[in-house]
């Protein structure tokens, strides 16, 4: 079949779709896109000065070595998981069946993509060098070592690429990412518990960058080259993927709704996964079993949360009250591993119908999951801190099992959340008017984190831990649970978003 030029189809559309707008919208978007940027830019340029060019370097060599593959690792990880070729909706729908060229058609987006790339390869070189480089760097120096941040990004932009087009070796690929990143955090904690100072030295020359970043360029022009040459073998199906992803990112924040981009990352995590089933003893509740068995289909997760444990680490010279509260929102994430069989009975309760059990009993059975991951998690990362000296003595593993009920209530109250109520009135600002709709929603489950206000509250003192404390903690735990339960559930009712 002979291929249709794609200029003249698009003019077309283009025609078609500004007669459909207001005179001057177009424009109008522009302004108020750069106006928001000035102005934002205005009010928070000192902050962004902090996080990207401080006034002396804070990082040290170790550091600014670990933020490599962290930063980077997130960019690719990133770009595999929004295409990262892709289309919008109507032209995967339109277009990419029609007899045009397939190149010409995804171009504009790999230019964009290959754009975004580059920008944030910069930002990410310019941070680490603000933070780990010495003053003494010259401007050239820097100018270089940013394009050559901005040359990695395109680099891992076109790894991404191959890994869409190819086979089953992008997912090792993913995997061995992972493992970089997850190194280039130990790094981090390991920064954070030792005694380093900032690298002066050992910084590579302009004469010898300049060669270096010209060569790096041309090879990377032409590997672009040979990308755009192969862009017809990206298969359908992954270009219809990333327009979905895409798509549902736009809806999300058009919308406001959150659950629209977590339904999805559900839908495409469990898609791509063979399971198989086992029994449990009979004595195990029902509902208990099945978060049992979902928190063992999702072994990576676990995994993760045991590496992220030491991620409070990182916070040694922040105020001490911060410390809480990660480990307070920490304890809400890891409960929240097994918090996808709430979101489904609270969508369509039609298991607990079948079964027969009402929303006071399904969520009593709901709680234990995600209550003992929080409190092992709890307990494991005050353990960490006050092993390494980051805390004052006492039991401070037996104050993070007493948090398991304060994460057990934060996790299922956010799982029954269902979704944003946009007939709230909005607030009148000097800014604007403020939709109260997505605020409410996102206060709904962190909100319950203030039954761990005892732990909160001794972390910030910073004083020798009491059994006295851990008392108080558990009994206002336990009683925040009782409490949750008996006022947001009914034993004769058996849906669970009707009352929040």
């Amino acid at each position: 079949m002979t291929a249709v030029p794609l200029a003249p189809v698009r003019r077309w559309i283009l025609r078609r779709q500004s007669a459909h707008r207001e005179r001057g919208a177009t424009a109008g978007n522009i302004y108020f896109t750069v106006l928001f940027i000035a102005v934002v830019g205005g009010m928070l340029h000192k902050q962004l000065a902090v996080v990207f060019w401080p006034t002396h370097p804070n990082a040290s060599g170790l550091a600014a070595a670990s933020l490599i593959p962290v930063l980077f690792g997130l960019l690719y990880l990133a770009l595999r998981r929004f295409g990262p070729l892709a289309l919008s909706r109507p032209a995967a729908s339109w277009l990419l069946p029609a007899p045009v060229s397939r190149r010409r058609l995804l171009l504009p987006s790999l230019r964009l993509t290959a754009l975004v790339a580059a920008i944030i390869g910069t930002l990410t070189g310019l941070a680490i060098l603000g933070h780990g480089a010495p003053r003494t760097l010259g401007g050239e120096q820097v100018g270089l070592l940013a394009s050559g941040a901005a040359l990695l990004g395109v680099v891992l932009l076109l790894i991404a690429l191959a890994a869409q087009a190819g086979g089953r070796w992008g997912d090792r690929l993913d995997a061995v990412v992972s493992l970089l990143l997850a190194a280039g955090l130990a790094g981090l904690v390991a920064d954070a518990t030792g005694n380093h100072s900032p690298a002066a030295t050992g910084w590579p020359t302009a004469r010898l960058l300049l060669p270096l970043t010209g060569a790096v360029a041309l090879v990377v022009a032409v590997l672009f080259a040979l990308a755009v040459r192969g862009l017809a073998r990206t298969p359908n199906e992954r270009i219809l993927e990333a327009a979905k992803t895409a798509g549902t990112l736009f809806d999300s924040a058009f919308g406001m709704e959150p659950s629209f981009l977590t339904d999805m990352i559900e839908r495409r995590y469990w898609t791509h996964r063979k399971l198989r089933s086992m029994r449990l003893p009979t004595r195990v509740p029902l509902l208990v079993g099945q978060d049992l068995l979902l928190v063992a289909r999702r072994r990576s997760r676990l995994l993760w949360l045991v590496l992220a444990a030491a991620l409070p680490l990182l916070l040694e010279h922040a105020p001490h009250w911060l410390i809480g509260v990660a480990v307070l929102i920490g304890a809400m994430l890891a409960g929240a591993t097994a918090a996808g069989n709430v979101k489904t009975d609270a969508g369509n309760p039609v298991l607990l119908r079948i079964l027969g059990l009402s929303s006071r009993t399904a969520v009593l059975q709901r709680m234990w999951v995600p209550g003992a991951l929080a409190a092992l998690w709890s307990a494991l990362t005050l353990s960490l801190l006050s092993v390494l000296g980051n805390l004052p003595p006492g039991p401070w593993w037996a104050l993070g099992l007493a948090l398991g009920p304060v994460g057990a209530v934060a996790t299922v109250r956010r799982a029954r959340v269902g979704f944003v109520r946009n007939e709230l009135l909005p607030l009148d600002t000097p800014m604007g008017t403020v939709s109260t709709g997505p605020l409410v929603n996102a206060a709904i489950g962190p909100d319950a984190l203030l039954l761990g206000l005892p732990a909160l509250v001794e972390i910030a003192q910073w004083n020798h831990l009491s059994w006295l404390t851990v008392l108080v903690q558990a009994v206002v735990g336990g009683l925040g649970a009782r409490a949750y339960l008996a006022g947001t559930t009914s034993p004769d009712r058996v849906e669970l978003h009707a009352l929040r």
